[in-house]
């Protein structure tokens, strides 16, 4: 066990079993850190917290009552914070055309106006100093069909990362973003890179040759939290293999790899 992030304490907002935001939980209590998870669901965090031997609380980022409350509470409970990690998200998957007020409004929710209040109430609590973090998306920079309100609101957020950094840097904030690409083992993206065609696919778009996994964000995510980036502020951190030197592969090639077979749901909240 390291000790990378001794002394320091973490609030870790979207985690569900098996998704990023518990392994980069993971990652941060084996390199010493205190950590305190939350997510929407309390049956799902209560079981990952179990499993980690953390405390959590339950908080749904559309209401600022529970993320103003998570916040506090979080270094009441953790005797201060010095890292804030952002994991949630809605992959929604649908065309442009057919997107609804409703689902636009649910979207800026979750992925816009939730996270910008969340970082507002880091950043009154961080009065020491910090490292904010959030998971964004390599298709807030390349193009992926049917995603078009999910990548908006990821690139809108990250450019609010980059006002967070620009504004408070003077009080000893730092502010980054992580982009993976597809994650094969996480619930958001994984279900169709299990597919053996789909996988290759995206094989042939991503010069290292293999889609992302868990860990890989986690490793990105521990850097970021420790004093090792203590320079870094105010970027866009890919993770993807190098998948924005080519792209995303299109919806008719995605289905024609897949022959017909109906691919699992990827429009999971977390």
């Amino acid at each position: 066990m390291s000790n990378r992030l001794k002394g320091k304490s973490a609030l870790v907002l979207g985690v569900a079993p098996g998704n990023i935001g518990e392994a980069i939980a993971r990652r941060y209590v084996e390199h010493g850190a205190r950590v305190l998870i939350s997510g929407r669901r309390s049956e799902a965090v209560s079981s990952v917290a179990a499993a980690l031997g953390v405390d959590w609380l339950s908080c749904d980022i559309t209401s600022q009552a529970e993320v103003d409350g998570l916040v506090a509470e979080s270094v009441k409970r953790l005797g201060g914070l010095d890292v804030g990690v952002n994991a949630t998200g809605w992959g929604l998957l649908k065309p442009i055309l057919e997107h609804s007020r409703s689902d636009l409004e649910m979207m800026n929710a979750i992925q816009f106006t939730g996270p910008f209040q969340y970082f507002q109430a880091l950043l009154r609590n961080m009065t020491s100093g910090g490292s904010i973090i959030q998971i964004s998306s390599v298709t807030a920079t390349i193009m992926f069909e049917n995603h078009a309100a999910y990548m908006g609101t990821k690139a809108g957020i990250d450019h609010v990362i980059r006002c967070i950094a620009n504004e408070f840097g003077h009080h000893g904030i730092r502010a980054n973003s992580i982009a993976p690409g597809g994650v094969a083992d996480a619930p958001m993206s994984g279900g169709g890179l299990v597919h053996p065609g789909i996988a290759a696919l995206y094989g042939r778009e991503i010069p290292l040759r293999r889609s992302g996994v868990s860990a890989d964000i986690a490793d990105a995510a521990l850097w970021l939290a420790s004093d090792e980036s203590s320079f870094v502020t105010g970027q866009v951190i890919h993770v993807s293999g190098g998948q924005t030197l080519r792209r995303n592969p299109s919806m008719a090639e995605i289905y024609g790899a897949a022959g017909g077979e109906q691919l699992p749901h990827q429009g999971a909240l977390q």
